[in-house]
């Protein structure tokens, strides 16, 4: 009887501890994407826009280990291309005749390089933080895409009369920034005293980035850009998902139509 009480106060309070952390964090605000619907596609130049973004700011501290330089080709890049841009990257190989592990130029064959050797290398160089694998994020966490943008879009200064206004009624009242931490709205910490604040520093700014094509390279625009590119690394098949499933369903009905008419055929004379 004792356990079974001592159990039913833990999961009331797991069950306290969820329902305040939800209403901590605002949920991450609706957007727009051209992969959204049964018919949605990605946007090959917000691909290549957001490539560029990842490229130039995210790979210094996060991973791409389960993309292939090759599969560049499914967002518009050529073989020549892709060539040259796994070229630019460092690869550790090996090991060679003598047991040695060696470094060369990247092939298309190869994966995305990590920035770091190992995983304690990676948090000894950001505070304690292990910077997380960017290639599944937008499908591991609730809010999908609409979760990555938040936390890009979401970084702010706290103003000192924060607790006098409106726009942050979320924060509880005692609310304090820890030290080495930055305030993000939508970052829901695992712990109470920890929500809104992310080990991360705002990653991008107005002009960071100068895109090939000339697109101006707001905060919002590279947010977005980046976001639809680690959607596509998240579902690469997306596309492709989407158009069975429309040729399925075109299958399903014209089959129903069929067998409307068969059944009304063999049935006629009982009918």
């Amino acid at each position: 009887m004792k356990r079974f009480l001592i159990g039913v106060l833990a999961t009331a309070c797991g069950l306290s501890l969820t329902t305040a952390e939800a209403a901590v964090t605002p949920p991450p605000p609706k957007q727009e994407w051209s992969f959204d619907g049964p018919f949605g596609t990605f946007d090959r130049a917000a691909l290549q826009r957001g490539l560029q973004v990842y490229q130039e700011v995210c790979s210094g501290c996060h991973s791409l280990k389960y993309v292939a330089f090759r599969n560049l080709a499914d967002i518009g890049y050529s073989q020549n291309e892709i060539k040259l841009f796994a070229a630019e990257a460092t690869v550790v190989d090996g090991p060679d005749d003598e047991g040695e592990m060696f470094e060369r130029d990247g092939l298309p064959s190869d994966y995305f390089p990590s920035p770091f050797p190992n995983d304690k290398a990676a948090a000894a160089a950001n505070n304690g933080a292990l910077p997380p694998d960017l290639s599944l994020m937008t499908k591991a966490r609730k809010g999908g895409p609409d979760y990555t943008y938040a936390i890009l879009t979401g970084f702010e200064e706290l103003p000192e009369n924060w607790k006098e206004l409106d726009e942050y009624s979320f924060l509880p009242r005692d609310f304090e920034l820890q030290d080495g931490l930055t305030f993000n709205r939508y970052f829901p910490g695992h712990q109470i005293a920890m929500a809104d604040q992310i080990a991360m520093a705002a990653p991008l700014a107005g002009g960071v980035v100068e895109y090939a094509d000339g697109t101006e390279a707001t905060i919002e625009q590279m947010s977005h850009d980046v976001t639809t590119f680690l959607m596509w690394t998240a579902e690469p098949k997306l596309e492709i998902r989407k158009a069975w499933g429309v040729k399925v369903m075109i299958f399903v009905f014209v089959l129903t139509v069929l067998l409307y008419f068969a059944k009304r055929k063999v049935w006629a004379d009982v009918h």
